[in-house]
């Protein structure tokens, strides 16, 4: 009986054994670990008025009469600027006061010759004579990039699009002193010279002005 006993004892324990001795599940990274890994390595795409604001806010830390006369996107890599979003956007602001300007830089691009992520600024410098007249109230700049690309493909812009779907787009916002509003100019091309088209949208209302190459 004792022997019967010990046989079964022996039976029960041996599984348990080799249960304890077997190897350790593999090890496996746990998903939020792996989503922030990826975020880390992906560049962030900006429309203009998400990047706008803050530079508003950092130019008037520099000197508090900082006004913009000037913001555009870079193409980069990254993107095609299709969208109207960018990994990287450049304003320009000026002090009448003190004479001088400064460009502020927002960028969410990885490449490793792009800006900083985040937000950086240029030494001050003095400006050139138009500059003032180029100054504009940060509060007309109503119409985001996003919305202004939109306008844009309703003339002229998808038919580009359609034709190269990976065509590059530049934004510029500017004062125009003649006709006394600001101005989004959208550019199909890398440059001036190799530009498929331009469309003019009015920055603060939306309205389409016009087109052209």
């Amino acid at each position: 009986m004792t022997r019967l006993r010990l046989a079964m004892s022996a039976a029960v324990l041996l599984p348990m054994t080799l249960m304890g001795c077997g190897s350790p599940p593999p090890a496996t990274t746990p998903p939020s670990a792996t989503t922030a890994s990826q975020a880390q390595t992906e560049p962030t795409l900006y429309t203009a008025k998400q990047c706008f604001g803050s530079m508003v806010n950092l130019a008037q830390r520099w000197q508090p009469d900082a006004l913009p006369f000037h913001m555009e996107s870079e193409l980069t890599t990254e993107t095609t600027g299709q969208g109207g979003k960018s990994t990287i956007w450049r304003a320009m602001f000026a002090s009448q006061s003190r004479g001088t300007m400064k460009s502020f830089v927002c960028s969410g691009s990885r490449e490793p010759s792009a800006p900083a992520r985040g937000y950086t600024s240029s030494a001050e410098s003095p400006y050139s004579p138009n500059v003032p007249a180029l100054l504009f109230d940060p509060s007309y700049f109503q119409n985001d990039s996003d919305k202004t690309f939109a306008t844009t493909l309703e003339h002229g812009g998808a038919a580009l699009i359609k034709q190269d779907p990976k065509q590059p787009v530049v934004y510029l916002l500017d004062w125009d002193a003649k006709q006394k509003a600001l101005l989004w100019t959208v550019m199909y091309g890398k440059t001036r010279t190799d530009r498929k088209g331009i469309a003019v949208v009015n920055a603060a209302t939306g309205a389409f002005i016009r087109a052209g190459k």
